[in-house]
């Protein structure tokens, strides 16, 4: 039953077994299944992730591309340092989205207000050339991308109740979505990067949001309903100028040391990944020890950690696309493709295809199975495991020339992230969801992202690493980090029996 709102337009008890039975037909019906809500936030986040993963698939090569070549000519490490954080700090802004949704907006407010900034953002990055395009595009982004993924998840979540059997595949379809806009941003940032430039894929990705926001707001009123509209734990309006003067002075503060050069671009990746464990550690003692959190919840906010490390190690692997394999494809994929010179940013691509191909397959799947399914913890643990796995395909390879390593090597490691990817993100997202504290629903999905931006942050920590110009120091880099990954997931999965037990009634 779908939990969209009352008829005199309350917000329903998101935790409640089943939808309020005033729901007119309308209201009720389905999409696949779904809520119907599900439709409009698919659609929503798809554009908004045609934006990001377009623009963010050519960033690193703006980045350090010569300044003849139209980009910024910086030095590669450096160049990796800021994907690596600017990616993190995507994440870390879904800390200071949960805060405004859960006490000033509530999170579809959050969410609309979060997708306009996500254009301005672009737009920015488009049309304003040089350093202070960058920054202020990157800020913009990075502010709204945060509010945009965790308001649409939240708010999604409260489309179901907590046991809902339909949740996790729910969220597999609108993972679909996102990965839609991760398939087409891609490929068309790069071919209007080609055709006229970083500026003009740059552009269009400003296009996409603009879309994303049209579609929103038409179906907002008759999808979306109440769910979202909660203040859960409102501020006091006597708060507000002290938080925003705080907001002010660290933003300043970061710009100078980053301005004056007392802190290095080579430093933000470590930096960012370190704020991110601060954030995550403050927030989870927060709400254990929080009078508003009961017994029970404290239990599922334990068993919460060692997915928490999974996803940490998993996202450092796997958001290396966009520093470590960027260069590899850059330098070393052989991408003629019927006697046509590909763009490197275009391997960004088969990830999304294969999310497209296999999530409903997945969505499906769990469905099937029911309570039969695996539980979180080996779902974790098998996804580490196989992206550990996949670096190994690079050793035969290990220290080659330019266009040394064949097309089918790239698309079959991409595929073995998707089958990981599949088996952690959107349960990871699923499950902050459902093990939340009922006072603390967006801070708890703000927790999970943490490990989202810390693993994202340490992947242009894992870019300064890197070496391909020396096979040995090659060779090495892939079989520590895959060997260190699957030893995580090992141990994952031997803790389930001791998750499930914190987990109470959450497998």
């Amino acid at each position: 039953m779908n939990n969209v709102s009352t008829q005199d337009g309350a917000a329903p008890e998101p935790n409640s077994s089943s939808a309020p039975p005033s729901l007119d037909a309308h209201q009720q019906r389905q999409f696949f299944g779904q809520p119907w809500g599900l439709a409009n936030l698919f659609g929503v986040e798809m554009w908004e992730r045609f934006s990001f993963y377009g623009m963010q698939s050519i960033l690193a090569f703006y980045l350090y591309h010569s300044v003849t070549d139209g980009g910024l000519g910086m030095d590669q490490a450096a160049a990796l340092s800021i994907v690596g954080a600017y990616g993190g700090f995507v994440y870390m802004m879904s800390l200071a989205a949960s805060f405004v949704a859960d006490r000033i907006f509530g999170s579809e407010k959050t969410l609309f207000y979060s997708a306009i900034i996500v254009m301005l953002g672009h737009i920015a990055l488009a049309l304003i050339p040089g350093y202070a395009g960058l920054s202020i595009g990157l800020v913009l982004i990075g502010l709204g991308s945060g509010g945009v993924k965790t308001a649409a998840q939240v708010v999604l979540g409260q489309l179901y109740s907590r046991t809902d059997p339909r949740r996790d595949a729910g969220f597999s379809i609108f993972y679909m979505g996102v990965n839609l806009g991760g398939l087409f941003g891609p490929l068309l940032t790069n071919a209007i990067w080609g055709w006229g430039g970083f500026h003009w894929g740059f552009g269009i990705a400003a296009i996409g949001m603009a879309l994303g926001l049209i579609q929103y707001v038409l179906m907002r009123k008759t999808t979306i309903g109440a769910a979202g509209h909660e203040v859960p734990n409102p501020l006091p309006r006597n708060h507000y100028l002290p938080w925003i003067t705080g907001t002010v002075i660290v933003v300043a503060a970061v710009v100078a040391l980053i301005g004056t050069g007392v802190i290095r671009l080579e430093w933000l990746s470590n930096i960012m990944a370190f704020i991110a464990l601060f954030a995550a550690v403050a927030l989870l003692v927060q709400m254990y020890t929080s009078p508003l959190t009961t017994a029970k919840e404290k239990s599922r906010l334990l068993g919460f950690i060692p997915m928490f490390v999974g996803g940490v190690l998993f996202f450092a692997i796997f958001q290396s696309q966009f520093t470590v394999l960027a260069v590899y494809a850059d330098q070393r994929l052989n991408r003629d493709f019927f006697g046509i010179e590909l763009q490197p940013g275009l391997v960004n691509s088969f990830n999304p295809i294969f999310i497209i191909i296999f999530s409903g397959v997945f969505a499906a799947l769990w469905t099937k199975l029911g309570k039969r399914q695996w539980s979180t913890a080996v779902k974790f643990g098998v996804a580490n495991m196989i992206i550990g796995v996949s670096l190994f395909f690079f050793l035969p390879y290990a220290g080659g020339g330019p266009n040394s390593t064949p097309m089918i090597l790239i698309i079959w490691v991409y595929f073995l992230f998707t089958i990981g990817e599949l088996l952690l993100s959107p349960v990871g997202n699923s499950l902050a969801t459902k093990v939340a504290p009922e006072a603390f629903q967006s801070r708890m999905f703000a927790v999970w992202l943490m490990a989202v931006s810390m693993g994202t942050s340490l992947s242009g920590t894992l870019g300064s690493y890197y070496n391909s110009e020396d096979a040995s120091a090659e060779r090495t880099f892939f079989i520590v980090v895959g060997i260190s990954t699957i030893i995580i997931g090992v141990l994952i999965i031997l803790s389930k029996n001791w998750v499930l037990k914190k987990f109470i009634d959450v497998r």
